[in-house]
């Protein structure tokens, strides 16, 4: 169970957001192609979501040779989060669930209405659309990221097969 609702297994919920350079990405258009490592993160700019995400973009390599796209997502603006990635050398997507305010963390039972936005919270979604693999995690330090983000590898590779 990843929430009082989402299961593992379960068809994981369909969304459609704007990426960084304003591009729409669409968790369907990876379907019977590639699994996906959805990453909600709360806010840009802040210290562990720019650990997390630096982490991300220095093992990259890692995720993309299992033939995985790795999408991050928060409630910051498409502009936000441009200057984000930018500032940072993030090369991966990240996604802007800024309007309806929260909507895809909503579905995915991570949004935090007292702070606007998601919990850190990563899943992995299969090739055929399907939660494979779910972990929460509301403020990793350094050794606690860096053994999220082996855990993280192992799922997208062990649902790769």
């Amino acid at each position: 169970m990843t929430g009082d609702g989402l299961c593992i297994g379960d068809e994981a919920p369909d969304f459609t957001l704007r990426d960084q350079f304003g591009q729409d990405v669409s968790l369907s258009d990876f379907r019977g192609r590639k699994a996906v490592a959805l990453m909600f993160f709360p806010f840009a700019f802040t210290g562990v979501c720019t650990g997390e995400m630096s982490g991300v973009r220095d093992r990259l390599d890692e995720f993309l040779t299992f033939d995985t796209e790795v999408l991050g997502i928060s409630c910051d603006s498409v502009y936000a989060l441009r200057s984000f990635a930018e500032a940072e050398g993030l090369n991966f997507p990240l996604l802007s669930d800024f309007w309806p305010h929260g909507a895809v963390a909503q579905a995915y039972e991570v949004f935090d209405p007292a702070r606007g936005g998601p919990r850190r919270s990563s899943y992995v979604v299969d090739r055929d659309g399907r939660l494979r693999w779910s972990v929460h995690n509301a403020n990793p330090d350094g050794r606690d990221l860096d053994e999220h983000l082996r855990e993280l590898h192992a799922a997208v590779e062990q649902h790769l097969v």
